[in-house]
Parts: structure tokens; C-alpha cells; sequence
């Protein structure tokens, strides 16, 4: 297991790393193919972390634990949509509610970081095979917006809706990821990867079968349970196994 960041240096400049303890091991990017270590270090507390990727797709599954569909039928075919590039935040930048937005939640979720360029996956191995590790997701979504318009463009698309980070974690089993999500420290979400509808090398073989996606892209695949209300001031708290905890002020 390794844990993958990108930092911003106070000077400015980024880099990315491994995550050693209270420091990062500062590696060539990309490190998709190969992790090659330039021999630098830099002391975590001295950096901003930035969100693990530059994905040029972000893609998300929605409706798919049986918690969350609350005794609605399974969707079929799945629910898939978009976020924008513009919605991406990372660790420790603030959710911001929306003018006119109504109910806003945080949905906890594990999100897929792709490494390796595949299209048209046809087996499940394929699909396991383009994954290069899992991060931890908040897809933050506006409830009355959601169920207003015809698409989800600004109930999922807002600007700091799509929030995930802040380390990309590798060697996981795809089936053995657990999701705790907390709203100022109490447990709100709480889910293991084996519970998904469509699992995760489904998710990517569905996904590649009509796009193509390149290292650095992320999948959402989707909240558990019944996310509560924001309100400003919250802090929201996602973590995965083996990863750093996403942490998320409300303003």
C-alpha cells in the first residue's frame, strides 16, 4: 500500500509524492507508469495538499447502494453524469452553499483514480487492470436544484461540488473499501465497497465502454445511506481505508 499526494510549495510551485509519515518523499510526475523518487523530501506541514489528480473526466454513478435508493427500484440502466473541471476542490477548501441553492448534503464516496489509458474494457480483469488506486470523494449536491432542472449541471456542478483527495491510496481489494463519512465529528455515512450495486470494476467496464479514459481521470462511484443538510460553519470529514481523512468546512 502506497499513498499518493500532490502539494503546493509556499514558493507557489507543486510537486507529488509519496506520504511518509509527517513528510513526502517527492517523486517525477507522471507516476502512472513508474514511481521514480528524486531523493527530495518536504515536511507535510509546509504544503498545501491539492487534490491527487488532474482528471480530464470526472465521471459519477449515482443510486448505487441499496441504502441510499431507500426501497426505489435499481436504475436501468445506471444513473451516470458529469461533473465539470470547475467544480474540483481539495483538502481543506471550503464548501460554498450556492445562492438560492436550498438544502445542500455532502454524499461521502470512494472515488476510482484510473492509470492507465483504456477504452472498451471487456472483462472485469481489464478494468481492475486500469485502476491505479482509490481516493476519497465528497460529491456535494443540491437537493431542490437536483430535482428541479432537467439535468444535475449545477445541482452536482457548482463550483466546489466535486471535492475529492487528499491521497490517492494503492493495493486496496476493489470489494474491501470501507467509507466512513462524519459531519462535525459525528458519523453520518458509514458503508463497505462489497455493498455497491455495481461494483467497481463494473463501474470502469460500463464507463470505458462508451469513453475513453486516460491516468488521472476519477470515478465517483456513489454515496450510501441518506446524506443530512449543510449548513455554513459544518465540517464534513470523508475517509476511506487506508487513506488520509478529506476535510471540508461549510461556508
Amino acid at each position: 500500500m502506497a499513498n499518493y499526494v500532490r502539494f503546493r510549495r509556499p514558493d507557489g510551485t507543486s510537486g507529488a509524492g509519496l506520504l511518509e509519515g509527517d513528510s513526502i518523499a517527492v517523486v517525477k510526475e507522471p507516476f502512472w507508469d513508474a514511481t521514480i523518487r528524486t531523493g527530495q523530501s518536504v515536511a507535510l506541514a509546509e504544503v498545501k495538499l491539492l487534490p491527487p489528480s488532474e482528471p480530464r473526466s470526472i465521471v459519477c454513478v449515482g443510486l448505487n447502494y441499496s441504502s441510499h435508493l431507500n426501497g426505489r427500484p435499481v436504475p436501468d440502466p445506471p444513473t451516470l453524469f458529469f461533473k465539470p473541471l470547475s467544480s474540483i476542490a481539495g483538502p481543506g477548501d471550503d464548501i460554498v452553499l450556492p445562492q438560492g441553492a436550498g438544502r445542500v448534503d455532502p454524499e461521502g464516496e470512494i472515488v476510482i483514480v484510473i492509470g492507465r489509458r483504456v477504452s472498451k474494457a471487456t472483462s472485469r480483469e481489464a478494468a481492475l487492470d486500469a485502476i491505479f488506486g482509490y481516493t476519497c470523494g465528497n460529491d456535494i449536491s443540491a437537493r431542490e436544484w437536483q430535482r428541479a432542472d432537467g439535468q444535475w449541471w449545477r445541482a452536482k456542478g457548482s463550483d466546489t461540488f466535486g471535492i475529492f483527495g487528499p491521497d490517492i491510496v494503492t493495493g486496496l481489494e476493489h470489494d474491501k473499501i470501507e467509507l466512513r463519512t462524519r459531519v462535525n465529528g459525528a458519523e453520518a455515512q458509514h458503508a463497505i465497497s462489497n455493498e455497491l450495486i455495481r461494483d467497481i470494476p463494473e463501474i470502469v467496464r460500463l464507463v470505458s465502454a462508451v469513453m475513453t479514459l486516460i491516468p488521472g481521470d476519477i470515478i465517483y462511484t456513489g454515496t450510501p445511506g441518506e446524506p443530512q443538510a449543510l449548513k455554513p460553519g459544518d465540517v464534513v470529514e470523508v475517509e476511506i481505508t487506508g487513506g488520509q481523512v478529506l476535510r471540508n468546512r461549510v461556508r
